[in-house]
């Protein structure tokens, strides 16, 4: 009886031990995707001194960061569309808010849809796909089922104090500038209770090794800006500078893209002391968000999930801060379409430094697939940039496209821009008339001095133009395996 007892125990022990070894010998990668809202290039990483950020700045020199990555819509619902199917907003048919994804293309197969039908848990964390915020904040938005094996809405004492935000419109948060200095800690913000969902997922797959593509979607900094006080007492408003803009400037650009730089009329011309006291609430925040993602990417550490994850840091679209006198994005200027993106984990080759090709948010789907050597769908319109990723730097693109649709008194304006290493062309159509403009960044990074009529460019405007047009009419392209495209989808509340 003693022998059999013994046998019966190795037996156990021997068993256990294959078991736990399974769970944490698992040579697949997974995919930890952080998605911030609203967030610009106003990181310690990228170069802005009054920035602090220690942890994206860390994941930054961990990593590889690419310094010139553009959307391809700046608006949330648009451009979160595009980079989660890999299309482009022309092929998506979605360029407005309040769009589910499946009522333009009820077909796809999104990011997320992808991990599940490779066996991997794909979790949503907060926001990914399009959510008014803070309005749906707790709820799930306009979320796609088909992409999530699980979901989680964090609800936050922001959400819940919203009677106490600064606001330049009474009772308007989400599409105007609005800040707060909130009692209270991180914990108890929406984002750092989505933080804490993410941790205590981290801490499940650590257990069970389950493969998992696990995106937190964070909801700050866009506005309102709401942070702890903490944050805020990291900065003095009299450090900032608000740049100067007027109505002369207006008459050197488009008429259409001097709309969408004056598109919300209580925000043109602040007062220049409330003005620097919204920029300093915009730093504040997006520290607070650094602080949320440091305590993931910690978690993630400790757990020793990093050894097999790919981290990719990036948001849906840039955002003025007074820049061209505008705030908040929309518009085709480069403080609306570049984006922070930062790749880290194993195999992620960044002895070459950074990469400072333009590359865009459509190659992120494509990206992901070849590192995981996982078949992409037909369908996807980006590239992979893989090659940069290990190391290599020959050019993936020689340029990158935004698109924009602006509301004017006569009918709707559609813009494309193009932004190369050394020029921003963008090209407007309203009412079958053409306008320009045409940026020379070697010597206006500003991008405030338009070119488009100065006949020294006129070879370079030539040249742009038949670039741009190509690339539109390839973002147009209907990829048959798609399925179903549908036009003029009905936005719904």
């Amino acid at each position: 009886m003693k022998t059999k007892f013994t046998i019966l125990l190795l037996l156990l022990l021997i068993f256990s031990c294959t078991t736990e070894i399974k769970k944490n010998d698992n040579k697949k990668l997974n995919v930890l995707f952080i998605v911030a809202d609203d967030l610009n290039c106003a990181i310690g990483a990228y170069g802005d001194d009054q920035a602090l950020t220690p942890n994206i700045d860390k994941l930054a020199r961990r990593g590889l960061l690419f310094t010139d990555a553009h959307n391809q819509y700046p608006h949330c619902g648009p451009s979160r569309a595009s980079f989660m199917t890999g299309l482009y907003p022309d092929q998506t048919k979605s360029k407005q808010l309040r769009l589910y994804i499946r009522q333009t293309i009820p077909d796809v197969v999104t990011l997320g849809q992808k991990f599940r039908s490779e066996n991997y848990q794909s979790v949503r964390v907060g926001k990914i796909y399009h959510y008014h915020n803070p309005r749906d904040i707790g709820t799930a938005g306009h979320d796609d089922p088909f992409t999530w094996d699980r979901t989680f809405n964090p609800w936050g004492r922001d959400k819940k104090e919203e009677d106490k935000i600064n606001t330049l419109m009474a009772g308007e948060y989400g599409g105007t500038l609005s800040w707060l200095e909130a009692d209270g800690s991180d914990e108890e913000q929406t984002d750092g209770i989505g933080a804490n969902e993410t941790i205590d997922l981290l801490d499940e797959f650590a257990k069970t090794g389950e493969n998992f593509f696990l995106a937190y979607g964070l909801f700050r900094p866009h506005v309102p800006f709401v942070a702890p006080k903490k944050y805020y007492d990291m900065f003095d408003e009299k450090d900032f500078t608000i740049p100067f803009s007027d109505e002369e400037y207006l008459k050197t650009i488009p008429m259409p893209a001097a709309r969408s730089v004056r598109e919300k009329k209580v925000q043109n011309y602040l007062e220049e002391n409330l003005a620097k006291t919204i920029k300093e609430a915009y730093y504040a925040t997006t520290s607070f968000v650094d602080a949320q993602i440091g305590r993931v990417l910690d978690k993630l550490e400790e757990t020793g999930l990093d050894k097999n994850t790919i981290v990719i840091l990036t948001s849906d679209h840039g955002y003025h801060l007074g820049e061209h006198g505008h705030w908040q994005k929309r518009t085709l200027f480069n403080h609306a379409t570049r984006v922070p993106l930062i790749f880290s984990g194993p195999g992620i080759n960044n002895e070459n430094g950074n990469v400072d090709d333009p590359v865009e948010l459509v190659d992120l789907y494509p990206t992901i697939m070849d590192l995981l050597s996982m078949n992409p769908p037909d369908f996807l319109s980006g590239k992979s940039l893989k090659p940069y990723l290990e190391g290599n730097r020959d050019q993936i693109r020689k340029n990158a496209l935004t698109e924009l649709r602006v509301w004017t008194p006569t009918g709707i304006a559609q813009g494309y821009s193009l932004k190369t290493k050394d020029y921003r062309f963008t090209k407007w159509l309203h009412n079958d008339n053409l306008d320009f403009e045409l940026y020379d960044l070697n010597y206006d990074s500003s991008e405030l001095n338009n070119l488009a009529n100065d006949n020294a460019y006129k070879n370079v405007k030539d040249s742009l133009l038949v670039t741009i047009n190509n690339r539109i009419f390839e973002a147009n392209i209907y990829p048959e395996s798609l399925g179903r495209q549908i036009e003029n989808a009905t936005p719904i509340n």
